[in-house]
């Protein structure tokens, strides 16, 4: 979800019970934010400055304080207006699932006509608490840092730092890790004694690790587990159909890699409560006597109540999570009014995998943001590139050993100069294309933390970026701005928002995905085929074959999903032929020959 864009979700929505996740990656977002939250709410304000000792992990841990403060102050209030009001009691159990425990207890009360403040005070008490405030970590975001021209030691790193913050703030809830696995970081944790569970298996702050396959999470769990520490959730996420970054699998499917983590999830929790066992002995802390909780849950291109109630049945997945269309609920999450108008508008052939983040990931975008009109202006004016004030991604050591964002004006000088004297070697259109390469590349740390400011009247400084946003695919099926309250009644089946009846099923949105991110990648190669690409691309092909073959016995067992099952079926063939046509021929190592296989 960006840098802003749940920065305060928290505050708008975890007295509801409903759980978000803030990314801490950005300490002047958060110190920005805490300067407004505490005016907002008449809270003590003091600057934490960047001449503060350990600024970042300070502002960072000062803000989840004020957030935990705000949420529990605003949960109590809450409360008691249950106790004291039938009709905001009424009008909350309206949104909740009929499944809901707290929505058949509180109705009792109702029913019979007792509300009695002490007595409904007392149920809620027991039976009702606040929704999460985790956090996230975004793994590779942990540049080296620098005072003058020496390198500071290893926690002063961005995620290191941000890690610390969360570790040493107020809060009992969980980090989200992501991007992969960053062994340094990873360690770091054992320096922080709230990450290891209590003699009666208690854990005050909890690891959730974000993954796109079984054998990434068996690694990254077991890594942790040597280091007595366990992962308390993997959260499954599709390598496409997701916003934010996309990590493509090498062609596996969702519903295959689900499949999977129900069969080996016993498999999962032996293997990490073994080896953690082992390294507590050697720490000499306490063991416990059996695994300790752990789930299973699901996200990436949800977006049907009957798609929900099918992970968590089928797959037996502990929840499922949904991000994307709550960027259309003010209520939930911090988006400028000119991006959220841009969302609700936006058509399917809107949505795109883009090439604009320093990173070099894919990265889910939209037409039509303004910080690609601010990007194209200074191409125009031959003033391609960022000022980079925030430098977060300057991560490339390619010209200077402190690091360059390759997003920066700094950095694409250089490239694009150096392109300048090698142009009489290359044709016009590979120049064309090779510039537009390098300048297609746009500042994330400033355009994704624009919107919460935009949004609350904070003034924008330095150079105009606009916003960049980056939703999911599985909002283009979406199209209104929407209240928190039917947002959450559509997810549980009360209620529909979907615009129409054409949007695909999210498997088979998927699998387009990936046919067409096969398809893309053969196109767009301008190096020569190697036998390792070609290897690359079977595998790809192979796993894609595989999941369209668990899909079709799936959706023939499944009483899920009748209604449009005939047109599955169809979608899967098609794509089966689609992922067929495409052929590779070691013999014939031409482009061309590749093209014409996947057109024909």
């Amino acid at each position: 979800m960006g840098l802003a864009y749940t920065i305060d979700s928290p505050i708008r929505v975890a007295h509801f019970g409903i759980s978000s996740v803030i990314s801490i990656t950005d300490d002047e977002l958060t110190e920005k934010m805490r300067a407004f939250y505490s005016k907002k709410f008449s809270l003590h304000y003091q600057e934490i400055t960047q001449k503060c000792q350990d600024y970042r992990a300070e502002r960072i841990k000062q803000y989840l304080n004020l957030v935990d403060t705000i949420v529990k102050d605003k949960f109590e209030h809450f409360k008691n207006e249950f106790a004291e009001s039938k009709t905001a009691l009424e009008n909350y159990l309206s949104i909740l699932p009929n499944t809901s425990e707290l929505k058949n207890g509180l109705q009792k009360f109702v029913d019979d006509g007792l509300l009695l403040k002490d007595a409904v005070k007392k149920y809620l008490s027991e039976h009702f608490s606040p929704g999460g405030i985790d956090v996230n970590i975004m793994t590779k975001v942990d540049k080296d840092n620098f005072e003058k021209d020496k390198q500071l030691p290893i926690e002063f790193n961005d995620a290191h730092a941000s890690l610390r913050g969360f570790a040493n703030s107020n809060l009992s809830s969980s980090v989200v890790l992501s991007a992969g696995m960053n062994p340094r970081l990873y360690s770091y944790f054992e320096q922080f004694p709230m990450f290891y569970h209590d003699v009666n298996g208690h854990l005050q702050k909890k690891i959730i690790l974000k993954v796109s396959d079984f054998r990434s999470a068996m690694i990254q769990g077991n890594f942790l587990a040597k280091k007595g520490l366990w992962v308390s959730e993997y959260r499954i996420e599709s390598g496409l159909n997701c916003g934010g970054h996309a990590f493509a699998t090498d062609g596996f499917l969702l519903g295959p890699i689900l499949e999977e983590f129900r069969t080996k999830k016993e498999q999962l929790i032996q293997s990490a409560h073994e080896l953690m066992v082992k390294a507590l002995e050697v720490k000499n802390l306490p063991i416990p006597t059996q695994p300790l909780p752990l789930k299973i849950t699901a996200q990436g291109g949800v977006g049907t109540a009957e798609e929900h109630d099918f992970l968590l049945s089928h797959f037996q997945m502990d929840s499922v999570g949904w991000g994307s269309p709550f960027l259309l609920v003010p209520e939930a999450t911090s988006v400028d009014e000119e991006t959220r108008m841009l969302l609700a508008k936006a058509q399917e052939d809107d949505f795109y995998l883009s090439d604009i983040s320093p990173l070099g990931v894919p990265f889910n975008a939209v037409k039509g943001m303004s910080n690609d009109l601010w990007k194209q202006n200074r191409i125009t004016e031959n003033k391609a590139g960022s000022s980079c004030p925030k430098k977060l991604l300057a991560l490339s050591k390619e010209y200077d050993s402190q690091g360059m964002c390759t997003a920066s004006k700094k950095y694409q000088d250089i490239k694009l100069a150096e392109l300048e004297a090698q142009k009489k070697e290359i044709s016009a259109s590979d120049l064309e294309k090779q510039k537009n390469k390098i300048m297609t590349k746009s500042c994330l740390c400033v355009g994704l933390a624009n919107p919460s400011y935009l949004e609350n009247g904070i003034e924008v400084k330095g150079q105009q970026q606009g916003v960049v946003i980056c939703p999911g695919p599985n909002l283009a099926y979406f199209d209104k701005i929407v209240s928190l309250a039917e947002m959450v009644k559509h997810i549980y089946g009360n209620t529909n928002i979907l615009k129409d009846t054409n949007r695909p099923n999210m498997f088979m949105k998927e699998l387009k995905m990936y046919v067409d991110y096969l398809k893309n990648e053969i196109q767009n190669l301008t190096d020569d085929i190697t036998d390792g690409k070609i290897k690359k691309w079977n595998l790809f092909k192979k796993n894609i074959l595989e999941g369209i073959e668990y899909y079709e016995t799936l959706f023939a067992t499944t009483p899920f999903f009748k209604k449009h099952v005939i047109e599955i079926h169809r979608e899967l063939k098609f794509y089966k032929m689609e992922i067929s046509r495409i052929t590779f021929d070691k013999n014939e190592n031409d482009l061309t020959v590749l093209i014409t296989s996947i057109s024909n």
